[in-house]
């Protein structure tokens, strides 16, 4: 991993603290990573990151728009019909911030209908407090830890490449967009990523809701509570 700042395609630790209970990043020492795609499925992107996909023999995790599976059923089969996992992108892709908070939750659950997943993903990557507090509570929450921006017409492939190659590192949670507006830069960008990564010794994985991949994060809970029941016994004896 080169560092470098680019706020728009890692962020910061004083951003992440945000959703503190979100998985960002999930390191095994490894030297493992996590293909996503956001917003499909749709017959002009989806099929052709599926057919990449499968070259590369790479398992991912497709977080989907509801009315785009209700649309497209068939492709959302073959999505998981080639062992991907499946992620919940509200039904209308709507943002979190723009919506009261019964809107966007029975936006959520209209979407889970279809997908039946515990994964979730708010487009954007913004939520209320009251909308964070309830996914939380109902799902596991997935960031990310790289996205290459391949959803901006101003960037070209390569760009959006370089914003994945210099960013990635163990356990980096990795967005791309299956959607007709990112169509040009993930066709493009994706197989170059993939085979760069793979040079560099990265297996891929997909995400999992009861993998053991999600242990790391448990045991940062528990260590916490470890540590505060210690703080209150020290406060109690100093009583």
């Amino acid at each position: 991993m080169v560092y470098r700042i680019n706020l728009r395609a890692h962020l910061p630790k004083w951003i992440t603290a945000l959703f503190p209970s979100a998985i960002w990043r999930i390191p095994s020492g490894m030297q493992e990573a996590y293909l996503t795609f956001d917003d499909g499925p749709v017959p002009e992107v989806t099929p052709m990151v599926l057919d990449i996909l499968k070259k590369y023999n790479i398992k991912a995790t497709f977080f989907c728009v509801g009315e785009n599976v209700a649309r497209y059923p068939e492709l959302f089969k073959q999505i998981k019909d080639e062992g991907h996992s499946i992620g919940n992108h509200t039904y209308n892709h709507i943002q979190g911030l723009k919506s009261n908070h019964s809107t966007y939750i029975e936006n959520v659950e209209m979407a889970n209908d279809l997908l039946k997943s515990k994964l979730f993903r708010p487009p954007h990557g913004t939520l209320k407090k009251s909308q964070y507090n309830y996914i939380i509570q109902h799902y596991k929450l997935i960031m990310w830890d790289v996205i290459s921006c391949d959803y901006d017409p101003h960037l070209s492939p390569d760009q959006c490449l370089a914003n994945v190659l210099n960013f990635v590192r163990d356990g980096s949670i990795i967005t791309f967009h299956d959607s007709v507006k990112a169509k040009k830069n993930v066709l493009g960008a994706l197989p170059k990523a993939i085979e760069a990564m793979l040079e560099k010794g990265y297996k891929f994985r997909k995400i999992e809701f009861h993998d053991k991949q999600t242990v790391p994060f448990q045991q940062k809970d528990t260590l916490w509570q470890k540590q505060k029941r210690s703080i209150n016994r020290l406060q109690k004896k100093g009583a």
